[in-house]
């Protein structure tokens, strides 16, 4: 199977937030920009995989920075690494105001997308390989975050994920 590199799904896509986007206070609501980062998350995963994705799970959703009535919302998602039949995706908010110019990242998230074929069964997905240090970080995080779904799940024991045990091993060390 073919490997592939987190920058070939690289999907990136922009939306004016408009008066029906926002809600009382004028920021735009959390549900829309949901919405948009599931459509801008698929569009990476079906790059990567090159067949119809469905979203699994929806992981760590960061609102830092509201995003206001009439800026540019520029979404930026990629697939940082796979693994059977399923795949994460990283997604980057930013918002600009285009008469000032200035840009925020304002939201971040990890999608997980399984590839199916056109009778609704799980397909497998091309290896990712990472180059840069970033992606490698996010390739290597993607494993304990998956480890964490299926420890809390009930689907695996911790003797069964090294890789999140260290994790929490490291963590009372620094406690």
């Amino acid at each position: 199977m073919e490997i592939k590199r987190p920058s070939d799904s690289l999907t990136v896509m922009n939306e004016m937030v408009f008066p029906n986007d926002t809600n009382t206070l004028n920021n735009l609501m959390g549900g829309r920009l949901l919405q948009w980062m599931d459509i801008a998350a698929a569009m990476s995963a079906q790059k990567h995989a090159k067949t119809t994705c469905v979203t699994a799970a929806v992981d760590n959703v960061s609102f830092n920075h509201p995003i206001k009535l009439g800026q540019v919302v520029t979404l930026q998602a990629k697939c940082v690494r796979s693994f059977n039949t399923s795949m994460e995706v990283h997604i980057e908010v930013w918002s600009q105001d285009l008469t000032k110019g200035d840009k925020v990242r304002s939201n971040e998230a990890y999608y997980t997308f399984v590839a199916i074929d056109g009778d609704g069964k799980a397909v497998k997905v091309p290896h990712v390989e990472p180059l840069s240090d970033e992606e490698r970080i996010l390739y290597d995080n993607a494993l304990i975050r998956r480890q964490m779904k299926l420890l809390m799940s009930n689907k695996i024991t911790l003797d069964k994920a090294p890789e999140l045990r260290s994790q929490f091993e490291q963590w009372v060390k620094e406690a």
